[in-house]
C-alpha cells in the first residue's frame, strides 16, 4: 500500500464540486467536511481512500472501513473513520466509469457527515447525500475539484 495516489491506481480519487447554477456556492462538500475533522481523522480518511483506489474499489476488503451501501443508498459507498471521543465520521462516495475527459475511472468523494457514537443518520440526511449525487451525475464532463 502507498500513501499517495499513483497513476497506476485503478481509480483516481477526486472531489465533487457544486456548480453555482445549482442554487449553491461552488463548494466542495467532501473537502469541506474533511477540513473540519481532526487531523488524525483526515489522515485516516486519506489513507483509506488511497488504499481503496489502489485495490480497485470493488475488490477492496475494507474491514468495515469501506462499505457498499444498501436500500435507498444502493450504488453508494461509505468510508468510515472513528474519531476522538468515539465520534463517527463518514464520507459518501460514488464510483464513476462514465466521466468524460478523464484517464481512468473515478472514486468520487461527494460529501460527508459526522455523528455521535451510537446514533444513526436520519433519512433526511441520506436524502441530502443522494441529491448531491444526482447533482454530480447530471453534468458530463463532471464537476470536479
Amino acid at each position: 500500500m502507498h500513501a499517495r495516489p499513483s497513476r497506476e491506481d485503478a481509480h483516481q480519487v477526486v472531489y465533487f464540486r457544486r456548480h453555482p447554477d445549482d442554487d449553491s456556492a461552488a463548494s466542495v462538500p467532501g473537502r469541506d467536511i474533511l477540513s473540519g475533522c481532526p487531523i488524525t481523522v483526515q489522515a485516516k480518511f486519506w489513507a483509506r481512500l488511497v488504499a481503496v483506489a489502489t485495490a480497485p474499489p470493488h475488490k477492496f476488503a475494507g474491514g468495515g472501513y469501506w462499505e457498499a451501501m444498501k436500500g435507498d443508498m444502493a450504488g453508494w459507498f461509505e468510508v468510515r473513520v472513528d474519531g476522538p471521543g468515539r465520534h463517527h465520521y463518514r464520507l459518501f462516495c460514488l464510483l464513476d466509469n462514465a466521466a468524460e475527459g478523464v484517464e481512468r475511472p473515478l472514486l468520487v468523494v461527494v460529501c460527508g457527515l459526522d455523528k455521535p457514537f451510537r446514533t444513526t443518520l436520519s433519512s433526511a440526511e441520506y436524502a441530502g447525500v443522494r441529491e448531491l449525487g444526482r447533482e454530480y451525475l447530471k453534468r458530463n464532463p463532471r464537476p470536479l475539484a
